[in-house]
């Protein structure tokens, strides 16, 4: 194992974990739509680009969601802000949507999964960008099998694009008059329930020997995943405070531009590859 690309590897990791915990701390968002490209950035410019690296960039990433989702529904529950009925109900079929996803991601390669990734990831900036927050469709949400007929599809797209459960979750929660801050605490919550199944699966893929970068089990870089928990871990708090003294609107609206510059280049790479 060369020193010399570890050390590279490790320098990449270190700032990609801190910029995902500041980012966390500030605006509020899942580290999933920096990881990701991140990763793949990182990797591809140590030599590893490989048919299966964007399996290896959203496997790795949901497994960081694992341990910071859970340290955050603890943190909101401690405040009461867990919707914890709609955890419950909506556990099964966010479990069923990411099984079905991480058999997608398996199924796929980079280039495919470029093109699913940059494409979500526009939706996602547009919304933070231009998204009206106090949009209703309805009071409350439905009663039976409608009030869970979204969940696998929060389960199932989150997984492609290696994310936790907010970025599709908490827009749809506020749509059906949840509170927006209890909307984040119970979307925490999904983020862990998305992860654990689908990293589970990833631990156990097999990729072509040799093929991927150092330290990796399945399709989970453990350096990676080790690196950016730690980080996350000591930047975050970094970001909070910065967020109590900003005007987070205006920053959600830029960081929404951010990514859509970031999902146009991730697309422009689909294209030319």
């Amino acid at each position: 194992m060369d020193s010399v690309l570890l050390v590279e590897m490790a320098a990449l990791l270190l700032a990609i974990g801190a910029l995902a915990g500041v980012l966390a701390g500030l605006l509020g968002v899942g580290g999933g739509v920096v990881l990701v490209p991140g990763f793949y950035y990182a990797f591809a410019s140590l030599g590893y680009e490989i048919p299966q690296l964007m399996q290896i960039c959203l496997a790795t990433s949901l497994a960081t969601i694992i341990v910071t989702s859970a340290r955050s529904v603890m943190s909101h529950h401690k405040k009461g802000a867990v919707e914890w009925g709609i955890l419950k109900i909506w556990a099964p079929g966010i479990v069923l949507g990411a099984i079905a996803g991480k058999m997608t991601v398996s199924a796929l390669n980079t280039t495919v999964l470029q093109y699913i990734f940059g494409g979500l990831l526009v939706f996602i900036g547009l919304y933070m960008t231009f998204g009206n927050k106090d949009f209703r469709v309805a009071n409350e949400l439905p009663k039976g099998l409608k009030g869970r007929v979204f969940s696998p599809f929060v389960g199932f797209l989150s997984v492609l694009m290696g994310i936790g459960g907010g970025s599709f979750g908490v827009p749809l929660l506020t749509m059906f008059g949840v509170p927006v801050h209890r909307a984040v605490a119970t979307a925490a919550g999904f983020g862990f329930i998305i992860a654990v199944p689908s990293v589970a699966g990833f631990l156990m893929t097999s990729l072509p020997e040799g093929s991927a970068p150092p330290l990796n089990i399945g399709a989970v870089n453990i350096a990676a995943f080790l690196v950016v928990i730690t980080m996350t871990t000591f930047t975050a708090p970094i970001g909070a405070a910065i967020a109590h003294k900003t005007d987070a609107g205006k920053l959600k609206k830029f960081f929404g531009m951010f990514l859509i510059l970031i999902a146009l280049n991730m697309l422009r790479k689909a294209i030319l590859s």
